[in-house]
């Protein structure tokens, strides 16, 4: 009798695991570019940690990875087609699926980043399609060209948003004269609501999700604006003027926000100030914090660890330095030159620093005092500046840059 309820126990804990909810997107839950791994390397071998896999020769972009269903996804490009591209968890090839159509202009190459909602993906391509597919085979599930649907706007170079899901619902922000971000169905891709128009083009943000006085709250960025919308019903909550601190009109933004403490931290490079905002009791609205002129991330994003923000700064496009700040004030607490600019992720109170030019990536204990690198190595696998974020999953660190992706493990031994 016992080893039946046993076997019973296990059966049900089976049924009900296979419709347990497994997400995966850009920067990781939340969208913060902070992971929460236990047992990793506190430092790396001289020649960096051991690569257990590469896999070359895939159609090139700058997305990151997404895990879900044992299976690596991420896109690519190749020749006028973006590619949604499924890996064996050691790096061989499941299959690669043509979905939309790249930029048509400069820096083409993909940069949505898949994001997995159960036994589904949806990616966008450059030219503004979103697409759902299944997670299993990559076959379309539905497919629409919101841009051209909703009479979109484009910036210089297309759209490179990472579709955000919430409940029965995926978003898409396309600008333009008649709307400003659209919600669709994510089973069926129906239109549920649109949005107002702010009479503004998208950027390069993926929008992150704030739960504040009973409301799901989507924060996007568009060209010159930060807006609040009510994920529920399309209700533009608030807008605050982003361009006004722009230099030289440069609104090219890309870093998707941070939020804590009811405050919403906002960046982006060119000389563009960074602003926190604070957020109201009733998410009806925003005011201004403080500003700060040191750190504007280029396309690198931004982590909070504890009370402070990490992340890089643009001197040029080919220049940065690597910056801190505090959360409450925006005291600049260092700003270091190591390398250049780039991408920024953390984990268990290290930054793992990515600079774009030359492939070098750092563990850097996070600590307002300084900026000093643990251990270091070279990315020397790949094409193009290395922009794709790197991702942490289960001990394994995953690099890509450009048509290769690399495994390392950073797990103690």
């Amino acid at each position: 009798m016992k080893n039946k309820l046993i076997l019973l126990s296990v059966s049900l804990f089976a049924y009900h695991c296979s419709f347990c909810q497994t997400t995966s997107e850009w920067r990781g839950i939340g969208r913060t570019g902070v992971y929460n791994e236990k047992g990793l390397l506190q430092s790396w071998p001289e020649k960096g940690p051991d690569l257990l896999w590469s896999a070359g020769d895939m159609p090139k972009g700058n997305s990151s990875v997404s895990i879900s269903n044992n299976t690596i996804y991420l896109t690519g490009m190749k020749d006028t087609n973006e590619y949604l591209i499924a890996l064996e968890m050691k790096g061989s090839l499941k299959w690669k699926i043509a979905y939309g159509h790249s930029w048509n202009n400069s820096f083409p190459e993909s940069r949505s980043t898949p994001t997995i909602d159960n036994n589904k993906v949806y990616v966008t391509s450059g030219m503004g399609e979103l697409v759902c597919m299944d997670a299993s085979s990559g076959s379309i599930i539905w497919k629409v060209n919101a841009c051209e649907k909703f009479h979109g706007a484009f910036g210089n170079w297309g759209i490179a948003e990472s579709p955000l899901v919430v409940d029965n619902k995926v978003f898409i922000t396309v600008g333009g004269d008649q709307t400003t971000t659209v919600a669709l169905d994510k089973n069926n891709g129906e239109t549920i609501w649109v949005t107002e128009s702010i009479h503004d083009r998208p950027s390069y943000v993926s929008p992150m999700i704030i739960e504040k006085a009973g409301k799901k709250i989507i924060t996007a960025v568009t060209e010159k604006n930060i807006i609040g919308i009510n994920a529920s019903d399309g209700k533009i909550l608030w807008i605050f003027d982003y361009g006004q601190y722009a230099k030289d009109n440069k609104n090219i933004q890309a870093n998707t926000p941070l939020f804590y403490k009811n405050g919403i931290f906002v960046t982006n490079g060119y000389d563009h100030k960074s602003v926190m905002l604070k957020l109201a009791d009733d998410a009806s609205s925003v005011s201004l914090t403080w500003i700060d002129s040191v750190m504007d991330v280029h396309i690198g994003g931004a982590v909070r660890i504890g009370e402070y923000i990490y992340g890089s700064n643009w001197i040029g496009n080919g220049n940065g330095h690597w910056t801190c700040l505090d959360w409450n004030t925006g005291k600049v607490m260092y700003e270091k030159e190591w390398f250049n600019k780039g991408p920024i992720i953390a984990n268990e109170g290290f930054l793992y620093c990515y600079e774009e030019k030359t492939g070098n990536i750092a563990l850097v204990k996070a600590t307002p005092e300084k900026f000093e690198v643990t251990s270091s190595f070279k990315i020397k696998m790949g094409s193009g500046p290395h922009w794709a974020h790197p991702v942490i999953n289960n001990g394994i660190l995953y690099i890509r840059h450009g048509d290769v992706l690399m495994a390392y493990d950073i797990r103690q031994k």
